[in-house]
């Protein structure tokens, strides 16, 4: 296991303070924000730590409120909404200073036979002829090294590799609003399911409102061109998966209007079983629309 990965999950590994309530610590290497894949990461981990273990995530859907400071701690406050036969739900409010930044409800569900069908997976290139991060962001001679390196770090806990340039890397020339990602952890993870799908949370909030940027030719912010947070988040989990082995992040974007973007995903594990189906919307704004920070 790489260092990182194992500073990122001590960084989701929460601290118990009383029976529902737990705390985690925040740091931001890419905005001076709490990044969102971290904040719904921790917060599932609140939520999965008052389950029984015979029983898995399935959904999550989520709403990010505020934006978190990064010098604070977070305080996740968990409600046990029901415990049925077959079903468990949690609501978890996180908080910083008083107020709410994000809200969670996660599902689980006992593993029980049932119907079976997914939609292919789609053609893609074979993760392992694709360039590492660090190989395809220092080639991109028009990004400042500053930017390099934020990015870099972002992703030392993941080995994330693009199946063509993000949006960043070629912006100017809109392009098909569709991205494709590969990604697991640098270094195995134990056998938790419930650590896969927190990692797998973590990850998706990194790309998927690229696509929003490509059909518009935008860069981000990493160039500058636009400003963005996520508003809101939904994952359904439909079959195992390993977050340390391949996964597909096959990810587009049916709309943008009105100062949002949406993004939706499929991931797949690489021998072609459909593992999560993701959807957000962010904030997405020009800098001439968007001047002065406002509430979301």
């Amino acid at each position: 296991m790489s260092q990182a990965l194992q500073s990122l999950l001590d960084l989701l590994d929460l601290e118990q303070i009383e029976e529902n309530i737990f705390r985690g610590q925040s740091r931001s290497v890419v905005v001076p924000r709490v990044f969102g894949g971290q904040v719904a990461a921790q917060a599932l981990v609140a939520a999965g730590r008052t389950v029984p273990e015979d029983r898995h995530a399935h959904s999550l859907h989520a709403y990010f409120l505020r934006p978190g400071d990064p010098g604070a701690p977070i305080v996740y406050s968990v409600d046990r909404i029901r415990d049925g036969r077959s079903f468990t739900t949690r609501r978890v409010v996180a908080v910083q200073h008083g107020q709410p930044i994000f809200h969670l409800s996660a599902s689980f569900q006992v593993p029980e036979d049932g119907l079976d069908h997914q939609a292919p997976m789609p053609p893609t290139t074979d993760p392992a002829l694709l360039p590492p991060s660090e190989e395809r962001l220092r080639s991109y001679e028009h990004l400042p090294a500053e930017v390099v390196e934020r990015l870099l770090e972002a992703r030392e806990a993941v080995d994330l590799r693009y199946a063509d340039d993000p949006p960043f890397g070629r912006f100017g020339e809109p392009r098909e609003p569709h991205s494709q990602v590969w990604f697991r952890t640098n270094g195995k993870l134990g056998d938790d399911p419930l650590l896969h799908v927190v990692l797998a949370t973590y990850v998706s909030d990194m790309t998927l409102l690229d696509s929003v940027l490509l059909a518009h030719g935008r860069g981000g912010w990493a160039v500058g061109d636009v400003v963005g947070a996520s508003l809101d988040h939904a994952m359904w989990f439909h079959r195992p998966f390993r977050a340390d082995e391949w996964l597909l992040y096959d990810q587009e974007s049916p709309s943008a209007y009105g100062g949002r973007g949406l993004g939706q995903a499929r991931i797949y594990t690489q021998d072609g079983r459909l593992a999560i189906s993701v959807i957000q919307e962010g904030v997405v704004r020009v800098p001439w629309d968007f001047g002065k920070p406002r509430e979301r």
